[in-house]
């Protein structure tokens, strides 16, 4: 098994290039048709693959577990790439994984965990980094896409700390059942309102695999190590999402958003820290 730590990483790798080509996805075809397209090829990726490498099937609660966090995830992912679409990417990805991270640390507080000084400065930056990355500018009455991008930072902070919860093995298991459950709700969805033929097809087919390795990977960390760390060196993601962003799609940054920026990555680096 990976080192908890670097699977952590690997997972924020791999959720913020997965995220940029669903944000450019959804710019074409409507959110709820990507996931609809997606998350099917998810589920049969993580089951074929718990099938081909012989995992055991985990107990009944495991895949309740799974689930669950798979139910919590699709509400969290259509308003992800609805706030990506509306964008900015940059802002609206950082917003996001900073909420995602101050989630399962609250969760962990309140069921006795220790946070510590850095803790605190940490969950204190990511609280002062979000409220400056939907700072509305002069004339704005929105950022855009950012309250829904922060709406979807608790909806994965929720899904990561259901996720967890399955100690039990079966990582591809788990995540089939994540996959398996937001499809039979996507697939009829998207089939009785905007329908499931692509106009971006080659879009939602690239995003499709960052998605799936970022919860792999995610699962992999909490699995090996507690759950603070994993998740949270996971919310690290929007680094990439806001690299990509600013330098292939030229995205302009205003001052009090780039602090917002530093100071929610500082954030959740510092919440990280052993």
């Amino acid at each position: 098994m990976l080192n908890p730590t670097l699977s952590g990483l690997l997972s924020a790798a791999t959720y913020g290039l997965g995220d940029f080509l669903s944000g450019l996805a959804s710019r074409r075809d409507p959110p709820l048709r990507v996931v609809a397209l997606t998350h099917p090829l998810s589920a049969v990726a993580m089951l074929l693959l718990a099938w081909g490498l012989g995992q055991p099937l985990p107990a009944v609660a495991e895949l309740l577990w799974g689930a669950a966090a798979g139910l919590a995830g699709l509400i969290a992912v259509l308003a992800f790439y609805r706030a990506l679409a509306l964008g900015p990417m940059g802002v609206v990805s950082v917003g996001a994984g900073a909420l995602s991270a101050l989630v399962p640390v609250v969760v962990g507080v309140f069921g006795g965990e220790v946070l510590g000084v850095w803790g605190w400065l940490g969950a204190v930056g990511i609280l002062a980094g979000t409220a400056l990355l939907g700072w509305p500018a002069a004339g704005e009455t929105s950022g855009r896409g950012v309250p829904l991008g922060l709406l979807a930072g608790v909806g994965f902070g929720v899904f990561f700390v259901l996720l967890a919860q399955a100690q039990g093995g079966g990582v591809f298991w788990v995540l089939g059942a994540a996959r398996v459950a937001s499809s039979l709700v996507a697939v009829p969805l998207a089939a009785a309102t905007v329908g499931l033929r692509p106009r971006g097809p080659g879009l939602i087919l690239a995003s499709a695999p960052g998605d799936t390795l970022g919860n792999v990977f995610y699962l992999l960390a909490v699995q090996g190590g507690p759950l603070a760390v994993g998740a949270l060196l996971t919310s690290l993601y929007p680094a990439i999402t806001t690299l990509l962003a600013v330098s292939v799609l030229r995205e302009q940054l205003r001052a009090p958003q780039w602090v917002g920026v530093v100071l929610s990555l500082g954030g959740a680096a510092l919440l990280a820290r052993p």
